[in-house]
């Protein structure tokens, strides 16, 4: 979002309760928040953490200048606007580094500072990491499933234009090998992919040429600005005779062809027999259209080498929210928590640690009191709650390869169930103590 304030990317509410606070002066009471979810999404085995550099940045940016306090002037006094004209936060932050996996009741980050500096945080910390987990959670799936073939985020055109940037982000974090996107390539350095849609093939059309003559016009124009390491898109006509034309312009050599309607998994088998037929044994196969984790499992047994995969990575039924929600669990160093029913949380500040077999594979996450000493684990274990923020400046130095070498690990240490796409319970228990 460049240098655009994101403070009133909130709800009123939070400014509602910072003005009450300041009023009966409340508002300095010293706060933990913390950001967790109460279960999974149905028939999701476990969460992978996104979103967390992307709020690191955002805080930087949280700030009320002139024409942000004029917009909230009708609401609230001057007691409140005095304070936000001033506001910076200064507590500090801990959590799961980007990349980690999560569970039900995974302690995923903690905010402390005063009351009035933390609230107001609410709306935007939830924004960020639930959708962009959201999107991490759902690419891991189909990373999981694609069985280590290439897959590429093509969903800009199926959902908002800045949060298709997050997206991108989002899903390379989470194992893709790049995206369509160029403004996520030069804000996060994903790599970007993309050479023709059928609308090229269709502009060479002309008076008198054949469908064949008019494709095998836009396939030699691609190759000549492209190379032949392009990707050809084959199957604007007739896809048999798209396949003979991509190799007759392009030669043996051509990088690849794009498959992206049709039955896609005989279209594959008939496309690669065709292709070395024709001495093209490199000639790579890319498909597209309307894949996700499960069509995406279907195809494994196929001649597939990459997957283009859009709207099930970005929105709809394939991308169900993370449900992460930001709860007030200490206040002056009190542990204080939600008793409604199926919206309870649990009091005090706390921290996590994943318990695994020698193997590596896990098989339990302790959440714990941070104000106690920590549990005594006599298996292998790693702590997994890692200082974000201190007194308001970041202090991490996560990179966006660290956190995708983290899903990589986390994939790899889950129990064989936990890969599952079938419904069931999460891969491992979270166990809370004390």
């Amino acid at each position: 979002m460049g240098h655009m304030s994101t403070s009133l990317l909130t709800d009123k509410y939070e400014l509602t309760m910072l003005a009450a606070a300041l009023s009966d002066g409340t508002a300095g009471r010293r706060a933990t928040f913390e950001v967790f979810a109460r279960r999974l999404p149905d028939g999701r085995r476990y969460g992978v953490v996104a979103g967390t550099g992307r709020l690191l940045d955002a805080l930087g940016e949280f700030r009320f200048g002139p024409e942000e306090l004029r917009s909230l002037s009708d609401f609230l006094d001057n007691d409140a606007l005095e304070y936000l004209t001033a506001y910076r936060f200064g507590g500090d932050i801990d959590g799961y580094p980007e990349g980690e996996l999560y569970f039900p009741g995974s302690p995923v980050l903690t905010v402390r500072g005063t009351f009035a500096e933390c609230v107001i945080l609410e709306t935007l910390t939830l924004s960020i990491l639930n959708h962009d987990s959201a999107v991490a959670s759902a690419a891991a799936r189909m990373v999981s499933a694609a069985s280590d073939r290439p897959l590429i985020e093509m969903g800009s055109r199926r959902t908002h234009e800045l949060a298709a940037v997050a997206c991108a982000r989002a899903a390379y974090l989470a194992g893709f090998e790049s995206t369509s996107n160029l403004e996520a390539q030069r804000r996060y350095g994903v790599p970007a992919r993309g050479t023709a849609a059928h609308a090229f093939t269709l502009l060479h059309a002309q008076e008198g040429m054949s469908p064949s003559e008019a494709e095998r016009e836009a396939f030699r124009a691609q190759v000549e600005a492209l190379g032949i390491g392009t990707t050809l898109l084959v199957d604007t006509y007739d896809i048999t005779t798209g396949v003979e034309n991509a190799i007759a312009v392009a030669g043996p050599e051509l990088g690849a062809v794009r498959i992206d309607s049709g039955d896609l998994g005989m279209l594959a088998r008939q496309v690669r027999a065709q292709l070395d037929g024709l001495g093209a044994h490199r000639t790579r196969i890319v498909v597209s259209g309307d894949l996700d984790e499960y069509s995406i499992a279907a195809l494994r047994a196929e001649p597939v080498d990459i997957y283009g995969v859009g709207t099930s990575v970005v929105t709809g039924s394939g991308m169900p929210t993370a449900g992460m929600v930001y709860k007030l669990v200490e206040i002056d160093g009190i542990p204080v928590a939600k008793r409604s029913s199926h919206k309870e949380s649990h009091g005090g500040r706390k921290c996590a640690l994943r318990t695994a077999k020698p193997t590596g594979t896990i098989t339990e996450e302790v959440v714990y009191r941070a104000a106690t000493s920590g549990p005594v684990i006599n298996e292998p274990h790693r702590t997994l709650t890692v200082p974000l923020v201190r007194g308001g400046t970041s202090v991490s130095a996560d990179t966006l390869e660290a956190a995708r070498g983290r899903v990589r690990a986390g994939l790899l240490s889950l129990p064989w169930e936990g890969l599952g796409l079938s419904h069931g319970d999460p891969a491992i228990t979270t166990r809370l103590m004390g």
